[in-house]
């Protein structure tokens, strides 16, 4: 592949594809985290798209180095990200029927989370490697840099959107988070499984 407008262009869509899960899960954070700064918007955003850019790379160097370990470790990718997933998702309607509505506001993601999230929104990512591989060392790089701004970008729009909606569904947005968290987590599953 040449360094051409169809490689950029291809390498934007790619991270709009790959940055629908995280906006998914960046909505559900922002409805959860209602007064959320701007500082940490993009503090949470950058970790997502820090992991978009660091899983393709892992892929890619899987497929000029281990490519038969990444080939028997991809058919678990799935079956992860759905564990990750249900387990955020069911934690946040779990303590969202628990009523401790005095909470609400001040809760915050955590660290852990976070990186749980990061891990799981992008995991699919990994697979990108493969498709990337023709490229040199250079071009997959800029690749998933674009990729990650990409997604830097769709996920602060998913936070804000979410703090929006979240003021308007009060008590109601840790429900609607968790849902769409499972709801993706069911996703990549399916995806990785059955097509």
């Amino acid at each position: 592949m040449d360094w051409n407008f169809l490689f950029f262009m291809n390498s934007a869509l790619l991270g709009v594809g790959l940055a629908m899960d995280a906006f998914s899960v960046s909505l559900a954070n922002g409805m959860n985290e209602k007064h959320m700064k701007k500082s940490r918007m993009a503090y949470i955003a950058g970790v997502y798209g820090f992991f978009q850019f660091l899983m393709p790379m892992v892929g890619w160097i899987c497929v000029h180095t281990i490519v038969q370990v990444f080939g028997q470790f991809q058919k678990f990718i799935p079956w992860i990200a759905l564990i990750l997933l249900l387990y955020i998702g069911g934690s946040m309607i779990k303590e969202s029927m628990q009523g401790e509505e005095e909470n609400k506001e001040m809760k915050k993601l955590s660290f852990a989370v976070l990186m749980i999230q990061g891990i799981a929104t992008s995991i699919d990512a990994l697979s990108v490697g493969f498709t990337i591989a023709e490229y040199g060392l250079i071009m997959a790089v800029v690749c998933s840099l674009i990729v990650a701004v990409v997604t830097f970008v769709i996920c602060e729009t998913g936070l804000y959107l979410g703090k929006t909606l979240g003021t308007k569904l009060s008590g109601k947005a840790d429900v609607l988070g968790g849902v769409i968290l499972i709801g993706i987590g069911i996703e990549i599953f399916v995806k990785g499984v059955f097509f």
